[in-house]
């Protein structure tokens, strides 16, 4: 297999040359004066089997894998396979306006058009699979490698920052072999809020606090405020998908002791990769 990897996943790309034993192909990605994208892969894709990775986020990045896929189209591949791993517009999976278009539908509708295939990771709104209906997809979850990751670090208590995704930090709590909870919103008056674990005590422990999507910080902001008032030990925060807007990650560090994301974004904290799991389902594909 040959990897064609994008401007916005070349690090997530070169481990998945390395977990799949596959051939990097190199790539031009440049822009014009204007603005406009120009992008040239310099390898012989013709009969190959092809992945072409590439997080579709923010706007130029989609436009990016547009050109990537049409260009690899041109050599004529045995098969594309398109890996986006973090999928933008997907928290915008409904309608709730004439007129509005379902922008998460639309930009699948655009993908498939010329793959073979489809993988996202730890995608927002399960329906964005649903939408892939001429091509398998796949959506692959991070947390084996967020566990295995929060298990070399001490990890004694996995934390939620909400009920709605228990679920996530169960499945990650697993995999480090400790417990799982989550934060509770107690509002006392205008002003005065607290976060609290539901039934564990966090004092004296090491814990992380696991989202798939940290923009930015609030939540997790204030909840580690209010963990370290209750005896938190040490305060790790990490994400899937660091999107860390607004300084996020200037603001989560003043209050954690550490903050790690995965490969999906790169970013100045991207420690976790998450190729071995995209391998893995490539594999059992």
């Amino acid at each position: 297999m040959y990897i064609v990897g994008g401007s916005a996943s070349r690090r997530l790309a070169s481990e998945l040359g390395r977990s799949m034993e596959a051939v990097i192909s190199e790539v031009d990605v440049t822009r014009f004066p204007d603005d406009e994208c120009y992008v040239r892969i310099d390898a012989d894709l013709e009969g190959e089997d092809v992945l072409i990775a590439q997080t579709a986020w923010p706007d130029p990045n989609i436009v990016e894998l547009m050109l990537l896929q049409d260009a690899v189209r041109e050599m004529n591949p045995s098969s594309v396979t398109v890996v986006v791993p973090y999928f933008g517009y997907a928290r915008q999976d409904k309608k709730f306006k004439d007129g509005e278009p379902i922008s998460a539908r639309a930009l699948a509708r655009l993908i498939q058009t010329q793959s073979d295939r489809f993988i996202t990771v730890d995608v927002h709104a399960a329906s964005v699979i649903s939408w892939f209906d001429r091509i398998p997809a796949q959506n692959v979850s991070a947390h084996p490698q967020i566990g295995r990751f929060l298990g070399d670090r001490g990890v004694e208590l996995v934390l939620s920052p909400d009920e709605g995704r228990w679920e996530n930090a169960k499945r990650v709590a697993e995999v480090v072999g400790c417990q799982a909870d989550f934060l509770i919103k107690e509002r006392h008056d205008g002003e005065s809020v607290t976060m609290t674990p539901k039934s564990l005590d966090a004092s004296g422990k090491t814990v992380a606090i696991v989202d798939d999507i940290i923009s930015t910080g609030g939540t997790i902001v204030k909840a580690s405020e209010q963990l370290r008032k209750q005896g938190a030990a040490s305060i790790i925060a990490v994400c899937t998908h660091g999107v860390f807007a607004k300084n996020a990650i200037e603001r989560l560090k003043n209050v954690c002791d550490e903050v790690h994301s995965t490969d999906t974004i790169e970013t100045p904290v991207t420690t976790i990769t998450v190729a071995p799991e995209i391998a893995k389902a490539i594999g059992s594909g």
